[in-house]
């Protein structure tokens, strides 16, 4: 009895000193308030570095984990190249077919349209020279001729300004003819001659071929004959003389600007006395009703009008 009496009376006592410490706590936190909100403050900041360490930690774990990726696919795409490449170099070389009966067929007939168009060419060379050979020494002579009996008949009828105008059209005639024949022509270099057909025309019932330097020298042809037909018909109405183009020396030579070569003479000098006319009537009368005047002073027959003077079709 002695003994529970003595440990009762310790167990209060430990009691009572427990309340003692928590009352005088307690009552130290109430006497300083300051200490805890210090304590609170310095809690809140090590949460908040702890979440930053946090974030920047992930952003490196991220940054790694993209550069790791970025690297494999280089190695990934040096492989694949790696791998193309040694195909390559290990594929066979293609085989080439060997030519069937008609592709040889085919190759035989372009050899053969080769040769022929060469063939061609040499006979369209020999044909021309011999035209303008014929042209320049028989026909030149039958120019001055012509001219000689056209002065004397001019001067009889006292026409002044058709004089001076066929005098200076036989002379630049002569210039021209004067030019080509140191010109050293070589119809060898001549893309003309190489040049297949891209129009066709009709003259005196029937069709001709020609390319485009034919073309241009038909053109050329009807402009020529209306600039001289102008001057003609101009120099007539100065002269008082009655309206008259087929006696003039130039619509009758019809052949300034032609040297044989790329056309007969007889178109060339059909075109020419087309453009001639024209322009004889235009110089004759004061007006431009079949040409224009352009800005370098030259005149040339309206294009309507030389579209069909000339005719040209395309060849499909």
């Amino acid at each position: 009895m002695k003994f529970a009496t003595t440990n009762q009376t310790l167990w209060a006592g430990m009691i009572a000193a427990v309340l003692t410490l928590g009352a005088g706590t307690a009552a130290s936190a109430r006497d300083n308030p300051l200490d805890t909100g210090s304590q609170q403050q310095t809690a809140e900041q090590t949460r908040k570095q702890a979440r930053e360490k946090a974030r920047e930690e992930a952003r490196a774990e991220e940054k790694t984990r993209a550069e790791g990726i970025r690297r494999r696919q280089q190695a990934e795409a040096r492989r694949d190249a790696q791998r193309r490449q040694a195909a390559v170099q290990q594929a066979p070389p293609p085989r080439v077919a060997p030519r069937t009966t008609a592709q040889q067929a085919e190759a035989r007939q372009a050899a053969r349209r080769q040769r022929l168009d060469r063939e061609q060419q040499q006979r369209r060379i020999l044909a021309e020279r011999q035209r303008a050979d014929r042209h320049n020494k028989t026909y030149r002579s039958q120019q001055r001729q012509a001219a000689a009996e056209r002065t004397r008949q001019l001067q009889l009828q006292k026409r002044a300004a058709q004089y001076r105008y066929e005098q200076d059209y036989y002379q630049r005639l002569r210039e021209r003819q004067a030019r080509w024949d140191a010109r050293r022509y070589n119809p060898y270099n001549d893309a003309y001659f190489r040049t297949r057909p891209t129009y066709r025309y009709s003259y005196g019932g029937r069709y001709y071929q020609t390319n485009r330097f034919g073309a241009d020298l038909m053109r050329q042809a009807v402009n020529y004959g209306y600039q001289e037909g102008l001057r003609a018909g101009r120099a007539d109405r100065e002269d008082g003389w009655r309206s008259d183009y087929r006696n003039s020396f130039g619509y009758r030579d019809a052949s300034y600007g032609y040297y044989g070569y790329y056309l007969d003479q007889d178109q060339y000098r059909y075109y020419f006395r087309q453009g001639f006319r024209r322009g004889y009537e235009d110089g004759y009368y004061g007006r431009y009703r079949y040409g224009r005047r352009n800005d370098d002073g030259t005149f040339v027959v309206l294009a309507a009008v030389l579209a069909v003077i000339l005719g040209l079709e395309l060849l499909d």
